[in-house]
């Protein structure tokens, strides 16, 4: 079932505290984000920093009048594939209570419309292994798994 009343807009400063606690609302997020009244500053700072950046987009998903979702779409330039650019899909979360409405689905596919508009020749996002879900959710949008994941963390 779609949502037909979700509206996908960029995000403003009065989302931040919404969307991270989009981003808090699992195992893997409570263990890195800060959900804290009043938000800690580097939040605000680090969405400045999106704002500025014309090959970072930060959108919410929007439905009677409440933030319900988020994306990051991140256009990065590169030498290979022939000097291809590709997009790269960043923190799609929906919230808890508003999952299986094709909340997501509207998400990725805006996403992946933008990105082909921007010029991109491909659309990436990197999911962590414990999210069975998530990667349920992406294969079915017409995501392979074609990489593996590393990280270093500082």
């Amino acid at each position: 079932m779609t949502d037909k009343s979700v509206s996908i807009r960029p995000a403003r400063r009065e989302d931040v505290p919404v969307i991270v606690a989009m981003l808090a609302d699992d195992h893997l997020g409570r263990a890195r984000e800060r959900v804290e009244d009043p938000l800690p500053a580097p939040y605000y700072a680090a969405f400045e920093r999106v704002e500025r950046d014309p090959n970072l987009t930060l959108v919410v998903a929007e439905s009677e009048g409440r933030v319900v979702g988020c994306l990051q779409l991140a256009v990065l330039s590169g030498i290979s594939s022939q000097g291809g650019v590709r997009g790269l899909l960043e923190d799609v979360r929906v919230a808890t209570d508003c999952r299986s409405r094709g909340i997501g689905e509207q998400l990725v596919q805006w996403a992946i419309a933008e990105a082909k508009a921007r010029g991109c020749n491909l659309v990436e996002l990197l999911t962590h292994a414990s999210r069975i879900d998530a990667q349920r959710f992406y294969k079915r949008l017409g995501f392979t798994g074609s990489h593996v994941g590393m990280t270093v963390r500082f």
